[in-house]
């Protein structure tokens, strides 16, 4: 690990965090919670927001993806996307759902200010981000798809959304990489 430069846990709690937050509204798949978790551990996300019925550590499925980022990943659950998103904007975030809708903004289209508190909202595997969730987003991030099926896992689509935030972010600051 030292060779890989590394955080231990403790230096990765203790680090500057990028200001970005995944919030999982619904999330039926305790796999996908994990595998976001593993996410937001790799591109030092502030944080992760679980609402709903969204499945919260310790879980055994959420373990077996995250591989120990549930450890080191701040996250906290609240009842529904409503208050969070609330708790959010309070904190001075643009809160954007990752969703296909009429006007929504194509991800490669996005370039925010590297100072930006951003956070994203992920939606149920079957049903997507609830409206009224949406209406209180400050836009909507659709992911550009060429073939035949027009979604993609909760997982995959997270892990698409938050690297492109976080390499504009790294463009747009000159970020050192590791």
């Amino acid at each position: 690990m030292d060779e890989l430069n590394r955080l231990t846990t403790d230096e990765f709690k203790r680090s500057e965090k990028t200001p970005v937050i995944a919030v999982l509204e619904n999330i039926r798949s305790a796999y996908n919670v994990g595998s976001v978790f593993r996410t937001a551990d790799a591109f030092l996300l502030e944080g992760i927001y679980l609402t709903g019925y969204t499945a919260q550590p310790p879980h055994k499925e959420i373990k077996k993806t995250a591989l120990g980022a549930e450890e080191s990943v701040d996250w906290k659950h609240f009842s529904d996307a409503t208050t969070a998103i609330e708790t959010l904007k309070l904190q001075g975030f643009k809160v954007y759902a990752v969703e296909q809708v009429k006007e929504s903004l194509s991800l490669e289209n996005i370039q925010f200010n590297p100072n930006d508190k951003i956070a994203v909202v992920f939606g149920n595997e079957v049903s997507g981000v609830e409206q009224d969730t949406i209406l209180q987003c400050d836009g909507c991030i659709e992911i550009p798809q060429l073939g035949m099926k027009h979604s993609l896992n909760i997982a995959t689509a997270a892990g698409v959304v938050l690297w492109e935030i976080i390499r504009n972010r790294m463009k747009l600051s000159n970020i050192p990489k590791h």
